[in-house]
This record gives C-alpha cells, structure tokens and sequence, in this order.
C-alpha cells in the first residue's frame, strides 16, 4: 500500500504543479528546456504510474464495504461514457462545446465506475486518489485559465466517429483488462 500512496503523491504533485504553479513551470522549462522538461515530467508520470500499479496489486485486501451485485452493469456503462469522454478530449467534435474538460470528467466517472465494484481499501485509495486529483484539477485549470470560450461547431460526422472510436477502444481495454485482472463483462 506505501507504493500505491507513493504513486498517488507522485501523480498529484506532478499534474498539479503546472496547474497552480505556472511561474515556477515556466522558469524550470526556461532553465532546462522545453524537451527535457517534457521528458523528465513523462518520465515522473511513468514512474507514478508503476508506483501504483504495483502497489495496487500488491497491498493486502482489507474489505471497506461490499459492492451491490448490479454494479458491474452500471459500471460497464459508465466505462463506455469515461472512454467516450476521453476520446472527446482529442476529437475534434461538439463534446468539447458542452464540455469543458472531458478528459478530468472521463477520470471522475472511470474512477467513479470502479469504486462501484471495488469494495477494498487499496481501491478507495486509488480510484479515490485519482477521482478526487480530477475534481481538484478541474477547479486549479478553471482558475488558472479564466472564463470559458467554447469552440465552433463541427460537423456531426466527428461525433459519430468519436461513437464508433469509442465502441473499439471500449472493447479492447475490456478484452485487455480481462487478460490481466478480472473481466469487465458480466460472465466473463
């Protein structure tokens, strides 16, 4: 559990210090450079990253409530919204005309969905960890970057590819997730 903790902290301080600290971040990319700052920030996210990989699948389980037996088919749903939404931040469809932020808020209902069929406590900390650092970004980006301008309109024919994107990646990260924990899909 101290890995998964550690990873967290890392995750936080490395997503949170470009958001609240501009100045600073600036000054540190003046100083280093732009493509060493970069690299030395994805190499900080990776390492978060592992921290709590690892130590999400090795801490103790310690049962804090048990999930409802419905909640493996609402989370599939959710599941579906997140990548959606996820998808929305990089497309150049009408999401981002409604919403502002559609990435934090895929990372608010991914960790959302999976707290709904996680009942321990190593998965209150990082599905909460990482929900809560969303909630917390959104409101440092919103302050930092002032009133929003939404964009133009775009044609519909971005959304529907934005759809079918999203039904692929959905699919595969199911597939994926089943080979390497337990499967999102009921009876599988």
């Amino acid at each position: 559990m101290t890995l998964l903790i550690l990873g967290l902290i890392l995750w936080w301080i490395v997503h949170t210090y470009p958001l609240v600290a501009r100045p600073s971040r600036d000054a540190l990319v003046a100083k280093l450079g732009e493509n060493p700052y970069k690299g030395l920030y994805s190499l900080a996210v990776l390492v978060s990253l592992a921290l709590m990989v690892i130590g999400y699948r090795g801490a103790e389980f310690v049962n804090v409530w048990f999930p409802p037996a419905w909640g493996i088919h609402l989370t599939d749903l959710l599941m579906v919204v997140a990548v959606f939404l996820f998808g929305a931040s990089h497309s150049k469809g009408n999401v981002k005309r409604f919403v502002r932020h559609p990435m934090l808020l895929g990372t608010i209902v991914w960790a959302g969905a999976h707290l709904l069929v996680n009942g321990d406590l190593a998965s209150l900390a990082l599905f909460g960890g990482l929900g809560l650092w969303a909630i917390v970004a959104i409101f440092a980006t919103n302050a930092r970057d002032g009133a929003w301008v939404k964009p133009a309109p775009a044609p519909a024919k971005k959304d529907l590819i934005l759809v079918g994107i999203t039904v692929v990646v959905y699919l595969v990260i199911g597939l994926i997730h089943g080979l390497i924990g337990p499967s999102p899909f009921p009876g599988g």
